[in-house]
């Protein structure tokens, strides 16, 4: 009901925008730039955690940027999906780029949400960017599909406040494949998602999840990342990729 309501009540209610309040518009042209205006650029938390993958964001976690990020996700802005994939479809070309993958479909695997927090939200915020991103790639010439493969084996504690390390063993071992999951990520390029990389501890665990799920196969490709936004302590590649 909760989500049907959103749905519903974006249609009805006069918009403003989600990154800084201008009324008539759900982004502003400003607020659009600071998400999407640049290249995607390679994006390396500070310390870098082992094991994690190449992985790519198109926007400094900046104040516009944050309050698109929380709109979306906290207050149910659900239209803000739409240029939010925008900015992921970006980041993911470039990983994919830098990667040279050019077989096969493009892979979108969401980081998993809690349960709880889906409940308490009334969405899936990562699943419906990455549902968002992967319409702009097949718009643009690149087949590509979501697959929520990944799933939470355990209940994590909540990541605000944990330092670095603190967040890797938080997520250690927290996430595995679904029964059937590695077959159907077979013959495609996987790039895990989310909106936002912190600290990269998730997208580590991620990784962790889906190679073991690969077991030894030689052929197996070693997954990429992509990011909305890239949340400071960050260093960003100068080049594009």
């Amino acid at each position: 009901m909760r989500a049907w309501w959103r749905e519903i009540s974006g249609l009805v209610i006069p918009a403003v925008c989600g990154g800084c309040g201008t009324p008539r518009t759900q982004l502003c042209e400003g607020c659009g730039q600071a998400l999407h205006g640049q290249a995607a650029r390679r994006a390396r938390p500070v310390p870098e955690p082992a094991g994690l993958p190449v992985v790519h964001a198109a926007a400094a976690y900046t104040d516009p940027v944050r309050a698109v990020i929380l709109a979306h996700k906290e207050r149910g802005a659900l239209g803000l999906a739409g240029p939010l994939g925008a900015a992921l479809a970006e980041s993911v070309r470039a990983t994919v780029g830098y990667a040279n993958g050019s077989g096969g479909p493009v892979l979108l695997v969401p980081v998993p949400s809690a349960p709880g927090a889906v409940r308490a939200r009334g969405h899936d915020a990562a699943r419906r960017i990455a549902l968002a991103a992967a319409a702009e790639l097949r718009r643009t010439g690149r087949a590509a599909r979501v697959l929520p493969v990944l799933r939470q084996r355990r209940r994590m504690a909540d990541q605000a406040g944990l330092t670095a390390r603190e967040r890797l063993a938080n997520v250690a071992g927290a996430l595995e494949v679904r029964a059937g999951g590695a077959r159907l990520l077979a013959g495609g390029r996987s790039v895990i998602v989310d909106d936002l990389m912190t600290t990269g501890a998730t997208l580590v665990e991620a990784a962790r999840a889906l190679s073991a799920a690969w077991g030894p196969d030689p052929g197996a490709a070693v997954p990429a990342g992509a990011a909305v936004v890239a949340v400071p302590p960050m260093s960003f590649d100068i080049n594009r990729n």
